[in-house]
């Protein structure tokens, strides 16, 4: 015998489904006016590391460009934003003194060997399944807490902080 579910039952299970699928995606995202964050994360730290880098992709679909212009996090007794770029042959990081714009209409994409945002003087070793608190403060849409979900440093060093242990604060 076969049996035909109707149609509204097979509406209901595919949206559901879809919704299960989507749901982690939108789930890591926090809004501040016309500011989007998305998937905000930080990478875990080995045993008495000074430092850790946060990642995250920030959008602004204002038709004002804004500017991230500090954090704090409880974790860390200093945080700043940085930047990585090339210096002829040689990667070089240095501080960003007046911030990161996030333009009008646009996003900024932090991530390992680009903008980043560096958590100093930890307080706490950061690992891997763990969710960390930092408030971004920018400078016309204001601050906001965030949650940093810690994830693995990739093999090789990938996460393009080996180099920072220098960084005492």
């Amino acid at each position: 015998m076969k049996t035909i579910l109707p149609a509204f039952a097979l509406g209901l299970a595919f949206a559901l489904g879809l919704t299960s699928l989507a749901g982690p995606a939108f789930a890591h995202d926090f809004t501040l006016g016309d500011l989007v964050i998305d998937h905000p994360y930080a990478r875990a730290t080995p045993p008495n590391a000074p430092v850790s880098g946060g990642y995250m992709t920030i959008r602004n679909s204002g038709t004002q460009a804004d500017r991230l212009v500090s954090a704090t996090a409880s974790f860390a007794g200093k945080v700043e934003f940085h930047e990585m770029a090339m210096d002829g042959d040689v990667m070089k990081m240095r501080p960003l003194a007046d911030g990161l714009e996030i333009p009008a209409g646009g996003e900024v994409i932090l991530k390992p060997g680009g903008y980043h945002v560096m958590f100093m003087q930890l307080g706490q070793q950061l690992e891997a399944g763990q969710k960390v608190k930092a408030t971004l403060t920018f400078e016309n849409a204001g601050a906001i807490e965030v949650e940093f979900d810690v994830e693995e440093m990739k093999p090789g060093g990938a996460g393009g902080h080996d180099g920072h242990s220098g960084h005492g604060g």
